[in-house]
């Protein structure tokens, strides 16, 4: 009985989303004030979750039927999806209002998409891994086109719904080959018997075509393909949503997955697969991203690039990596988030703003919101002191101990080339003049959101050291 109560405690904050999703549902039915309660539940109940994540971080478990694991990394990253979820919903409440596509299942929507990330980096079994990537990535598809009177959202949700089951056909045959010679789902079965399994052709077929199935989820090159259209054509604070917690899933099941061969003797099996998708991530990401003149495609791109960094982390194959990836997610999700906010301030009613010559004289129109971008983009280009620079410096380092210093030397050299996309839009909002003086005009809510984002980016970026020992603690 204690084990069962106890039990109930450590996936409590599953729990609690589901229930979310469940009394956000009852109040769409039947309230007629569900537009003003469903976007303040939905971030008051993340920052619970998220809140409670944290708290309980060092009470670790393994619970039903060895299926789900709670606590240390896992709570990590549920703070993480949680605290990046309530962001956007802060962001949204003006922004849909502005298109006018407000649906009552916006909401709960990005409730059921954060249960998904949350099974996915809790997953003990290939199976939950599976199913958690379904429900995160089936919200995505709708939320997508959610603006669904414009062609463009309609295009981006299609296409990426069509590449996405292309890539979960991958994934499910990686499973299918896995099971079929390991005789189990189980993760912690197959990493224990992967000294044995690491010899049959077939098995390690299925790990290669279950490694591609999360290469296109974490948009990383060559199955980047689908980020830039599905990027510019969803709504704005959804591709932010996309581009961090979508992101920090995918690579949250990646480290569960291979985490626990890190270490061992196979350690670097998958490390010639990894190095090459990292280098033409980050030089494919940061070469293409130069000729954009659409911020949300340049942003696209930069998420390609910011991919192949992670993926240095992976590469390496060691403690120090997976711990460099984590901080990496979360320095990344609260750059990326702000970016993709204010840029959601500034967009018009009909796309319009989101050229970067738009940007054009925003220091003098708007100073704070000019300041606040800088300081991002500076985040972004990985300039010290703030969290982007520590973000890299962690994966670089991890390669170096693992005698990958060609690697780390390819990030420098992507990272440079980045600096000039990134100052490039700071040239433009301070030194360019605008035909345009007109004031840039927001919500508390819009601006609160983008604020809580920098000011995570700046404690990241000024206490690095802090969150890295907290990772490595359970790892």
């Amino acid at each position: 009985m204690l084990n069962n109560i106890q039990e109930f405690y450590n996936i409590l904050p599953l729990i609690i989303i589901g229930g979310l999703i469940l009394v956000s549902l009852i109040i769409e039915m039947y309230s007629e004030s569900s537009e003003k309660i469903l976007p303040w539940l939905s971030i008051i109940g993340f920052l619970f979750v998220g809140i409670y994540s944290l708290v309980e971080v060092g009470r670790t478990s393994i619970v039903l039927q060895n299926m789900l694991a709670t606590g240390g990394v896992v709570n990590i990253f549920w703070l993480i999806f949680n605290i990046t979820a309530a962001i956007v919903c802060l962001l949204s409440i003006n922004y849909i209002k502005k298109y006018g596509a407000y649906y009552g299942e916006y909401y709960i929507i990005i409730q059921t998409s954060v249960l998904g990330m949350m099974l996915m980096a809790g997953a003990k079994d290939l199976i939950v891994i599976f199913l958690g990537l379904e429900v995160m990535s089936i919200s995505f598809y709708v939320l997508a086109g959610f603006n669904r009177n414009r062609s463009s959202a309609n295009e981006a949700s299609l296409k990426y719904f069509l590449l996405g089951a292309f890539a979960t056909g991958f994934l499910v045959y990686g499973i299918a080959l896995i099971y079929g010679k390991a005789t189990t789902t189980s993760i912690d079965a197959i990493s224990l018997n992967f000294s044995a399994l690491s010899g049959n052709v077939l098995f390690l077929t299925g790990v290669l075509l279950f490694l591609i199935g999360f290469s296109f989820k974490i948009a990383a090159f060559p199955f980047h393909m689908w980020v830039p259209d599905v990027y510019q054509g969803s709504p704005t604070t959804v591709a932010g949503l996309f581009s961090t917690a979508g992101k920090a899933a995918g690579f949250s099941a990646l480290i569960v997955t291979f985490a626990a061969l890190f270490g061992g003797p196979h350690g670097h099996l998958f490390t010639p697969y990894l190095s090459a998708i990292a280098v033409f991530s980050m030089l494919f990401g940061s070469i293409v991203a130069i000729m954009q003149t659409d911020i949300k495609r340049m942003l696209a791109y930069s998420s390609i690039a910011h991919a192949g960094y992670m993926l240095i982390g992976l590469a390496s194959g060691n403690i120090d990596g997976v711990a460099g990836i984590i901080f990496y997610l979360a320095a990344y999700s609260f750059m990326n988030l702000a970016a993709f906010g204010i840029v959601s301030i500034l967009e018009g009613k009909e796309e319009t703003n989101l050229d970067l010559d738009s940007y054009a004289g925003l220091g003098t129109r708007s100073p704070f919101i000019a300041g606040l971008f800088a300081l991002i983009m500076f985040a972004l280009a990985g300039i010290p002191p703030f969290a982007g620079f520590f973000g890299k410096y962690y994966v670089f380092i991890a390669a170096i101990k693992s005698d990958l210093t060609w690697l780390a030397m390819v990030g420098i050299l992507s990272s440079m080339i980045s600096v000039y996309f990134y100052l490039r839009l700071v040239v433009i909002m301070y030194f360019k003049s605008s035909e345009t003086e007109d004031k840039v005009s927001y919500t508390a809510s819009e601006i609160i959101a983008v604020v809580i984002a920098v000011v995570f980016v700046i404690i990241l970026g000024l206490a690095p050291g802090s969150f890295i020992d907290l990772v490595t603690k359970f790892l």
